[in-house]
């Protein structure tokens, strides 16, 4: 699994030089990369896996955090710096438990709570092994929401994959098919695309105002779904603008 953190970190500077306007983003999630694949590789050294094992790679967040990030998270990362490690351990519980979705935590504290739990959830995910696969939209793992839709080549096309916010899982899921609300009506399943990203779509529906977005790896193998999501942020703010709400947000809350 290291060597998939280290294709993000490539991938995250490749498009950070082809795309002018997310440099920064991507410049700032290399270096969140880097922390987080420091987190996995740590993990392994641990006796116990419980949500408290994060707890000592606060401190190197939030250092990083406000040296790179946003002003919004460096303002965030300041408060975080005052918690206790009880309330710290309850911010990571809440979103791992499923208590809160992250978009509903007070401020940026869920970019906190998930970039250490990515790490964390995955590396728990590769200690387990294969998952059984399931036709529900959420993680058979971690119980999370996709963040993505993968298409992977198969014969003369592409079959369908939803990728875990949380733990990177890959499940099968249906090509029409809603994930949100189970619609199955290809009318009401519009397919967007966009000048400039030939491989990657966004896949809404019409019933219930959401999308996923879907990275294409048959059009483009080099792709990284988590980076190319990032790198391609105008077509969120597009969809947004059409009246679309994602599914589940990415890290940085897009």
């Amino acid at each position: 699994m290291s060597t998939s953190w280290d294709r993000r970190i490539e991938r995250a500077g490749e498009l950070s030089e082809k795309h002018a306007a997310v440099s920064d983003l991507l410049v700032f999630y290399q270096q969140l990369a880097r922390f987080q694949k420091s987190v996995y590789e740590r993990l392994a050294q641990a006796r116990d896996h419980d949500a408290s094992v994060l707890l000592p790679f606060f401190p190197e967040l939030i250092s990083l955090v406000k040296r790179a990030g946003s002003p919004a998270l460096a303002k965030a990362a300041s408060e975080l710096s005052s918690d206790s490690k009880e309330d710290l351990l309850s911010l990571l519980d809440s979103v791992w438990q499923h208590q809160v979705e992250p978009h509903q935590l007070v401020g940026e504290y869920a970019f906190f709570a998930q970039a250490l739990l990515q790490p964390y959830a995955e590396f728990l995910a590769a200690k387990t092994g294969s998952v059984e696969q399931t036709s529900s939209a959420v993680c058979p793992f971690c119980g999370s929401k996709p963040q993505l839709a993968v298409l992977r080549p198969e014969g003369d096309g592409a079959k369908r994959f939803l990728l875990c916010s949380l733990c990177a899982t890959e499940w099968t899921y249906r090509r029409v098919i809603c994930p949100n609300c189970g619609e199955e009506n290809k009318d009401h399943l519009p397919v967007f695309l966009a000048e400039g990203f030939d491989y990657v779509r966004l896949d809404a529906c019409d019933t219930c105002r959401t999308y996923i977005k879907a990275i294409d790896l048959s059009k483009n193998g080099n792709a990284v779904p988590v980076v190319d999501e990032l790198a391609t942020v105008s077509l969120n703010l597009w969809a947004q603008a059409n009246n679309y709400h994602k599914l589940r947000p990415n890290l940085f809350g897009v």
